[in-house]
């Protein structure tokens, strides 16, 4: 019977373990500041080239 006990005791250890990790993860992910690269008409304002056509280009 105490050999029960003493399974049950570390399978709630390595359950809690397990949680733990998987919750700190989730908030470093979280935490994680994504960044995208810009769009390239923006791309190319920022290196100071001028749009050739300010039109929407988009098949109007």
């Amino acid at each position: 019977m105490s050999t029960y006990i003493v399974v049950i005791i570390a399978c709630i250890i390595v359950v809690a373990i397990v949680l733990i990790l998987s919750l700190v993860t989730i908030s470093k992910g979280y935490a994680y500041k994504h960044e995208i690269d810009p769009l390239p008409d923006e791309w190319e304002t920022t290196e100071g080239k001028h749009e050739e056509d300010s039109t929407d280009k988009r098949g109007e």
